[in-house]
């Protein structure tokens, strides 16, 4: 089930202090919650004197929260269209599993292995959706969703038997079941040595199964 080839990354362009700020405000944000961290409590955690740092950065709070998205989501876009490729170049249809398979591995391997920005970024991503359910869509829409809405057609297309209406319910379910567990898992990955289970990797093939199983289901 694992893709090993290395993605096209986006180039990296920020300032030391801009992705300075952004770490910091993933992890507060992750840990936290999108409304609870302030913008003055981001730049005093990332040892800015002028608390205004967000502000000369960024502009507004929104403004750093569409960019920390947008930074994570391209940077997933480019390991799921690897992985999509390599699914598709088999030349066989593809399967439910191997459709969520490509929705779970590199949401969850971008978080595992980019320490730079994808510490945190799941943590992140289900508190942003918690505090505004249209925020993802909204921003992403068109840009930095392709391949997830790839990995949609083809389950679609593996399920011709069930109405469209309960494929969307379906798909509904499943992005919030695997946003929550991808999410539970990364908290859990702190803390190794104590979770043991949730850093072997058949955990991770286990919530691919899990999450076909809930697509299928009859």
């Amino acid at each position: 089930m694992q893709v090993n080839p290395q993605p096209e990354l986006p180039a990296a362009n920020d300032s030391d202090t801009r992705r300075r700020l952004k770490r910091v405000a993933r992890q507060l944000f992750a840990e936290r919650g999108i409304r609870d961290v302030t913008v003055r409590e981001i730049a005093r955690e990332a040892g800015q004197r002028n608390q205004g740092a967000v502000a000369y950065h960024f502009g507004t709070k929104e403004a750093l929260l569409t960019e920390l998205l947008i930074d994570g989501a391209e940077r997933i876009e480019a390991r799921r269209r690897v992985f999509l490729d390599d699914i598709e170049a088999r030349g066989t249809p593809v399967s439910v599993r191997d459709a969520v398979a490509a929705i779970v591995i590199p949401s969850a391997e971008f978080s595992d292995e980019d320490a730079e920005y994808g510490a945190h970024f799941n943590r992140f991503l289900l508190q942003l959706s918690a505090v505004d359910s249209q925020f993802v869509d909204r921003t992403l829409e068109g840009r930095w969703n392709e391949g997830y809405q790839r990995c949609l057609t083809h389950l679609r297309k593996a399920m011709p038997d069930c109405p469209p209406r309960v494929q969307s319910r379906r798909f509904l379910f499943l992005g919030n079941y695997i946003s929550s567990l991808l999410a539970q898992r990364e908290a859990k990955m702190v803390d190794g040595l104590r979770h043991p289970t949730w850093r072997a990797r058949e955990t991770l093939d286990d919530i691919v199964l899990t999450a076909a199983a809930l697509i299928e289901a009859r």
